[in-house]
């Protein structure tokens, strides 16, 4: 178990392709249990306005340099001192991005957890992508699956990830343009300084970003005893601790320091963080989601 490690590369091939099949192998089970967590939020989720495809207004935003002024609305910039654009709905396109990490870390699963990080992550994937769908929302996986408005949504982005033979340790947000929102699944063990580094830039563009960080009960609660050996399921590498009691405390106070230090990165720049244990009902996690991508709940 990986507490601050730092990604490393996927092993050989052989590796790679036994993880991809039993990855496709838990897809149509997931899909059904992400679906089954969709019917259960939808009858108290009214979802948000929908934004797609078409030529009606949208929204009035203020003019930006550089603009063509045939955009500007100028009956609607005469009422104050401001000038306004008038978007249609093609031109404010949004997208909701959405991301499972598909590390090696991701695997574990303790004997008090329900399921692993990998399956509770692509759950909350693929029932965001159902009720996401449902409300006619755009949505893409960077690296799989390209924006798209369905009905369908889920069930095509789970054949999408069915067919992946090597997915990327980590996101390529080069397509993941300011009209958009984010969502990253992860455990987020990677150095704080990493995770930074790599989703700085996304403010920028003005994306908004959601982290939810699955944790397995026993990575907060470190309950072991005795002599214990620890695997990094990502270097291989073991450490053998003689009284694994003794270095609980320490354990605990970085395990929840990287935390705290991934929630202040999201507040300080208006982005979300949430939490979500494999002890526990996704259910939970799925519904402060909506509100947060509705505008409706608080970060």
């Amino acid at each position: 178990m990986t507490a601050l490690g730092a990604r490393v590369q996927r092993g050989d091939r052989a590796t790679v392709l036994a993880r991809s099949r039993a990855r496709a192998a838990l897809l149509p089970d997931l899909l059904v249990e992400a679906r089954r967590i969709a019917n259960i939020i939808t009858p108290g989720w009214h979802g948000r306005r929908r934004r797609g495809i078409g030529e009606e207004f949208w929204q009035y935003r203020p003019y930006a340099p550089g603009e063509t002024v045939a955009r500007i609305d100028w009956r609607r910039s005469a009422r104050d001192e401001h000038i306004y654009v008038r978007d249609l709905e093609w031109q404010a396109a949004h997208t909701v991005w959405l991301w499972a990490d598909p590390s090696p870390s991701m695997l574990f699963q303790s004997r008090g957890a329900t399921i692993s990080k990998e399956s509770r992550a692509l759950v909350i994937v693929l029932a965001l992508a159902e009720l996401l769908s449902r409300s006619g929302e755009r949505i893409a996986y960077p690296g799989a699956f390209a924006p798209t408005a369905s009905r369908l949504g889920a069930e095509r982005l789970a054949a999408s990830l069915y067919g992946e033979t090597a997915l990327a340790d980590q996101p390529d947000l080069s397509h993941v343009g300011g009209a958009s929102d984010l969502v990253i699944v992860s455990d987020f063990l990677d150095e704080p300084e990493a995770i930074e580094a790599r989703f700085a830039p996304l403010a920028a563009r003005g994306t908004r970003v959601h982290f939810v960080e699955v944790a397995d009960p026993v990575e907060e609660s470190f309950p072991y005893a005795g002599r214990t050996e620890f695997l990094d399921p990502e270097t291989g590498e073991k450490l053998t601790a003689g009284r694994a009691e003794t270095i609980a405390a320490e354990y605990r106070a970085l395990y929840l320091a990287r935390r705290e230090a991934l929630s202040r990165f999201a507040q300080t720049r208006g982005w979300t963080h949430t939490v979500t244990h494999t002890d526990a009902l996704a259910s939970a996690a799925l519904v402060r989601l909506f509100g947060l991508l509705s505008g409706e709940g608080s970060a």
